[in-house]
């Protein structure tokens, strides 16, 4: 027998593939067992009752709203990687909501465009799994030597960015 020699990242990476298209067809499965009934049951709910309500009322635009949304909420149960809501992407972007409040009382446009870009580096770095506070003490350090040499400024943006 020929030896397979491959290397350990291929391995994993391929087994971790594996374990999430498994745990894909599993959450799929659930989904059909439990989730779907539930959804086809809200749904028919609304349709009995959106007749018993009166138009023009708070009750009817939500249940409206949900009624017209159903088709995109169903299909979550269609396949295991989707998910019901979007709670990862908000809680990512809550501090940038937080830091937009905060421009508001920004002394002038100036401050408010440096707060921005503040938050938004400090944003970058944490999308990119890098410690925010080791990446501006290395960029500080290294920017004059790319301004003098006219180094490509983008090897230092958070996702680009190597410490040596």
């Amino acid at each position: 027998l020929k030896e397979l020699n491959l290397p350990t990242s291929q391995y994993y990476h391929s087994k971790r593939k594996y374990l999430e298209q498994e745990m894909h067809q599993s959450t799929f499965k659930s989904r059909q067992e439990k989730s779907y009934p539930i959804i086809k049951e809200f749904e028919e709910w609304i349709r009995t009752n959106l007749l018993l309500v009166r138009k023009g009322t708070p009750i009817e635009k939500a249940m409206s709203y949900a009624y017209t949304y159903l088709p995109r909420l169903s299909r979550y149960v269609l396949d295991g990687t989707y998910l019901p809501d979007n709670n990862l992407v908000e809680n990512a972007i809550r501090p940038l909501a937080v830091g937009r409040k905060g421009y508001l009382f920004c002394d002038n446009h100036i401050s408010a465009t440096r707060a921005a870009l503040a938050y938004s580096l400090i944003s970058s770095c944490k999308a990119a799994g890098v410690d925010p506070r080791e990446w501006l003490s290395d960029v500080l350090n290294k920017s004059y030597d790319y301004q003098m040499n006219k180094k490509d400024f983008n090897e230092l943006l958070p996702h680009n960015w190597k410490q040596e």
